[in-house]
Formats: structure tokens, sequence, C-alpha cells
């Protein structure tokens, strides 16, 4: 199973709406934390779990690693464990679900979804009616599955699997995504940079662990990223240094210069600034303004 490399990541403590599985469902009028539970949450936060919001009218915003996403009717907006989110303030009045789960859930599934490491780099989806009226049924059953915190587990797994075959189609038919052995090396290749990052390993250390050529790694990447393995490697980088300055977690660019995998905090602080137009310290202050 793809996600098996990756690591594992938890819904928050207490969030769970099943006693044996971590899983919470949302809706208008179902689902919600209390305003004292609530405030242990921020409105913006790094997702340690898989996020899913699906319109059915209306539309609302928000804003995923800094990209401003609006999610209109047949809609849906997936985040992913580390991404960081800021959540709209308030969805009341809008037909919509929610859905947060986390590994261990999907682990327990028979089915494998690839666009769970979104290979396309888009964090929206789009439905078809038909598609749409399948969606709204099962998060139906969810919810009454999950008004009692001892209903089956491995029913509420089914449902949950059924969902997320109807995304992961969805996603890729939208693209017209091709499929083969092409397609599988460039899902291992994301899932080794996401698992490698921060160890900065070379391109033909990935290239072997794939069991391919250095210049067929290159034509797969490019061909399915626009981006050449190395760039690609860097982009990861400095969105996840963009994603550590937001949350504070680094005190200097020293410190998150080495956190990070590079040697030299100069040369850090030189491509921060190539791939993103500022500098580390305008970052910084940016956020603080």
């Amino acid at each position: 199973m793809i996600v098996d490399k990756v690591k594992k990541h938890r819904l928050p403590t207490h969030f769970s709406q099943n006693s044996k599985l971590p899983i919470r469902v949302v809706s208008p009028a179902f689902g919600h934390l209390s305003e004292e539970a609530a405030k242990n949450y921020q409105p913006s936060q790094r997702l340690s779990y898989y996020f899913f919001l699906f319109v059915l009218k209306g539309s609302c915003q928000y804003r995923v690693d800094g990209e401003k996403i609006t999610v209109e009717k047949n809609e849906m907006l997936f985040s992913l464990p580390n991404q960081f989110q800021d959540f709209p303030e308030n969805l009341q009045g809008r037909d919509y679900y929610k859905l947060g789960f986390d590994d261990e859930c999907l682990y327990r599934l028979p089915g494998k979804f690839p666009f769970l490491l979104n290979p396309l780099s888009q964090q929206k989806i789009c439905f078809l009616p038909g598609a749409a009226n399948r969606l709204q049924a099962i998060f139906k059953i969810l919810t009454g599955l999950l008004r009692t915190t001892d209903s089956d587990p491995d029913l509420i797994l089914a449902y949950l699997n059924s969902l997320l075959a109807e995304i992961n189609s969805a996603y890729f038919r939208s693209q017209k995504w091709p499929r083969g052995e092409e397609i599988d090396k460039f899902i291992e290749f994301k899932v080794f940079v996401e698992s490698n990052f921060t160890s900065q390993p070379s391109i033909t250390t990935i290239a072997e662990e794939l069991a391919l050529g250095d210049d067929a790694l290159y034509r797969i990447v490019k061909k399915h990223s626009g981006l050449s393995p190395k760039e690609f490697i860097t982009q990861r980088l400095i969105l996840e240094a963009m994603r550590r300055i937001h949350h504070q977690q680094s005190t200097s660019v020293k410190e998150l210069a080495y956190e990070l995998g590079f040697n030299d905090p100069g040369y850090f602080s030189r491509l921060f600034k190539k791939v993103t137009g500022k500098t580390v310290a305008a970052f910084y202050q940016d956020l603080s303004g």
C-alpha cells in the first residue's frame, strides 16, 4: 500500500466520533465541536490528518499552503497531513460535509487511493451530478453511523472506502490521467521525496531506489510535474521551510537550514529568496505583520 512508506499521522485527541476509529464527519446540523472544545483548535493550523470539505450549496474559501481556494457546489477541497490550512470562521447556513480521519483508518481500508499523494498538485476536485449524488448518499450513511460512538467500525470503513473510491476516480478522470508503470513510478518518486526530502538524497540515489536510470527518472518527473527531480525536491524543501516559519518551529535561519538538511545557511537563504521572491526575514515579517 502506498501509504505504508509515509510517516503516520494522527487525528487530534478526543476528535473522533467513534470509539474504535479515528474519524469525524461534520455537517451544518451535525458534529460541531462545543464552543469550549473549539477554543483548543486554531483557525490556522498544520494538519495532522486528512481533511475533506464537500460543498452541496453555496461556496466558501480556504487557504492551503498559502493558496486561496474557492469551493463551490459539487466541488471538494482536500488537504493532506503536514499541509498548512486556514479554516474559515463560519460555514453555517451552507450545505456541506466535512470529513477528517487519519492513517489508522487508511491502513485498514482495502482500496488504494493514489490521489492522496496529489500527483496533479491540485487541492480541489469537481464532481459530475451523478457522482455528487453518490457522495452525498455515502456521507448521509456515515453521519448516521457516527451518531453513536459504538457503531461497527467495519461498516464505517466500508463506506469510507466507497467514498474515497469515488473521489479517486473523479480526481484522475478530470485530467484524463494515464495509467501504467510510468504513473506508478512518479507516485513512488513523490512518496520517496515526501519521506526523505530533509536528507536531500541525490538524484542517482532516488533513481536507484526506484529501479530507474537518471534519464528515465528525469523524463517521468518532468512530464508529470513540469519540474526536474532536483527542482521538485527544492520546491518541497522551501514549502517545508515556509510551513515551519509559519508555525515558528525554528528560532533562526541557521537552525531552519540545518533542520532541512542544508550545511550552508547562506545558500539556503539565497535559495529561499530565489523560489519565493522574499528573504526569510521578510517572510517572517509578513507573518508577524
